[in-house]
């Protein structure tokens, strides 16, 4: 009886109080009901729907003795007119929408539907296509601004929540859990760092926010992972830290200031500890310091350098114009480098 007491009676109470809370800090405390109701009304009006249009020319125009003709044609209306779909995150009261670059790159108008039904044109502040962030406005004021969270907060496993407009059908909300932190290499851009998500996420919801059970925005939805180009299971967020300093670079100097070396890193080394430097550019800022191609490339101001993203991620971090010291082998020999960084060169 004891054996029966405690091999079968004691673990199925522990289970089913463990079950009874789950369920209770599943249940939106405002209903009653099990799910997320709440933290969706916090984010939903924060969320917006965003159509762009552009007027793409023929072939011909790219060739010089052409651009008059080209430029008639287009003030006739001539052109092809394309679209697409995308979603944004409202970040500030007075207008301000954080979206993905690749929904508004180009764009010759951008529409801005609200979750209240409302519509407004968008202008343009400035874009990163390094991370694939860009931040647009409109003119007004008084809009339902999102709440953020923190990344540092998140942990695997954790409920996530994505909102946006997939296909074009509106406002859709779908559910999953973070299946992962710090993804990199996914892009070839070096500044990658991304929230792995099975929320479905699908072409429509780029731009649009990532949320956790507070209704707090903890990611810019940004790609998916598929063969057939629907949700599969495999979305990425660009993580809200990473959108908010895009956003105050952008406001402050119309782009982004990332420190530069000059510098084509590699593989890191079997041993995991080092970084070979495939090129360095003659002239720049590494060559200066008299980094040379070929060298090892052990630490970035003490800083170990164990994988060529984290260490082109550190570099861009250091202001344009400060000090970084490279640590490197060259020759079996240790030495210390002392490089200037410049401004990084915009990529379009």
């Amino acid at each position: 009886m004891q054996n029966i007491i405690r091999y079968i009676a004691i673990p199925g109470i522990i289970g089913a109080l463990v079950g009874l809370a789950v369920i209770f800090l599943a249940r939106d405390t405002t209903t009653g009901n099990p799910g997320y109701a709440s933290a969706v009304r916090q984010a939903q009006p924060a969320v917006v729907n965003i159509y762009t249009t552009s007027i793409t020319q023929p072939a011909i125009c790219d060739i010089p003795r052409f651009r008059d003709w080209c430029e008639n044609f287009q003030q006739r209306g001539g052109g092809r007119r394309s679209s697409s779909l995308g979603s944004g995150v409202i970040v500030r009261e007075d207008g301000y929408i954080i979206t993905n670059n690749h929904v508004v790159a180009n764009a010759d108008e951008v529409l801005v539907a609200f979750h209240n039904g409302q519509a407004t044109t968008a202008t343009l502040v400035g874009s990163d296509p390094e991370t694939d962030l860009a931040v647009i406005k409109v003119a007004a004021s008084d809009l339902p601004a999102i709440r953020t969270g923190k990344v540092t907060a998140v942990e695997v496993g954790d409920v996530a929540l994505a909102i946006g407009n997939p296909f074009g059908f509106g406002q859709t909300v779908s559910a999953g859990i973070i299946s992962a932190k710090g993804r990199m290499g996914i892009t070839p851009s070096p500044y990658s760092d991304f929230l792995q998500t099975d929320a479905a996420i699908n072409p429509g919801n780029s731009g649009g926010a990532l949320i956790n059970t507070q209704g707090e925005l903890i990611g810019i939805n940004t790609l998916i992972f598929s063969r057939s180009g629907g949700s599969s299971g495999i979305g990425f967020a660009i993580p809200v830290e990473t959108a908010l300093a895009v956003l105050e670079d952008l406001l402050d100097d119309g782009l982004v200031r990332r420190g530069w070396l000059g510098i084509e890193l590699g593989a890191s080394l079997p041993t995991g500890q080092g970084l070979r430097v495939n090129r360095v550019l003659q002239g720049g800022p590494a060559y200066r310091a008299g980094l040379r191609s070929g060298d090892l490339l052990l630490a970035v101001d003490g800083e170990p350098s164990t994988n060529a993203t984290q260490a082109s991620q550190q570099i861009a971090a250091a202001d344009p114009g400060s000090q970084v010291v490279l640590n490197i082998s060259r020759n079996n020999e240790s030495l210390d480098l002392t490089a200037t960084t410049a401004l990084r060169p915009q990529t379009q």
